[in-house]
């Protein structure tokens, strides 16, 4: 590729769009996730107690419940990024490589 091309492709406006809305996806999905598990350690520094108090006096703690619960966090952002992806960026991506693939 020659850098008028390359810099061709970087103006177009679809490209544009496409990197825009990627880094839109990225950065949110990044931003909840370092906010929850900053939120936890947090949470495990300041109230350990909390944390290890039993959920309605059987053996399972709240601890458990809320690691638990960052687990599946991380499971359905990895499900939104893939929703998004697939539905809203790779199709964007395709329309681009056709575009220059001429």
């Amino acid at each position: 590729m020659t850098p008028e091309h390359i810099e061709r492709i970087s103006n177009h406006p679809d490209f544009q769009q496409l990197i825009q809305r990627k880094r839109r996806l990225n950065g949110s999905l990044t931003l909840i996730m370092l906010a929850a598990y900053y939120g936890f350690v947090l949470l495990v520094a300041f109230a350990p107690g909390l944390l290890g108090q039993s959920l309605s006096g059987g053996v399972t703690s709240v601890g458990m419940l809320v690691g638990v619960l960052m687990v599946l966090l991380s499971f359905a952002l990895t499900g939104i990024y893939m929703h998004r992806a697939n539905s809203v960026i790779d199709p964007l991506n395709d329309k681009v490589k056709q575009e220059f693939a001429q």
